[in-house]
């Protein structure tokens, strides 16, 4: 069974700093990609990166660069989303995902077939 286990989040301050987890389990390959996702108040669900487990491969999305950075330890199957300064307009439940038939090439639309349980970020004064 393919099982995502999201850790991290909480409350933290604009300017702030955030890092949440992601550990991955029961995947038939070694490969695939992980993608974070975030669902704002009032808005729709927008994808902030992805990671390709095989040559480490990244996208951002536009709101996040130069902001947020994904990093991964491979031997123990954990991708990690390292958010700095953070803002109002980041609060919102954050979610990690699979794909193992995605490289984060951004080459179209993918399904994301799992999903972790997903993980409240609140930016606020």
């Amino acid at each position: 069974q393919v099982q995502l286990v999201q850790s991290g989040g909480g409350l933290v301050q604009p300017g702030g700093s955030l890092r949440l987890s992601c550990v991955a389990s029961g995947f038939t390959q070694p490969v695939y990609a992980i993608g974070w996702f975030r669902q704002v108040s009032g808005k729709e669900r927008e994808e902030v990166s992805c990671y390709y487990t095989g040559d480490g491969n990244t996208l951002y999305g536009d709101s996040v660069k130069g902001r947020f950075t994904i990093s991964s330890d491979n031997a123990k199957n954990t991708v990690y989303l390292q958010m700095d300064n953070l803002k109002a307009e980041d609060t919102g439940v954050y979610y990690c995902a699979a794909d193992p038939n995605y490289y984060c090439t951004g080459d179209g639309i993918h399904p994301y077939d799992y999903w972790g349980q997903g993980i409240q970020v609140t930016v606020s004064s």
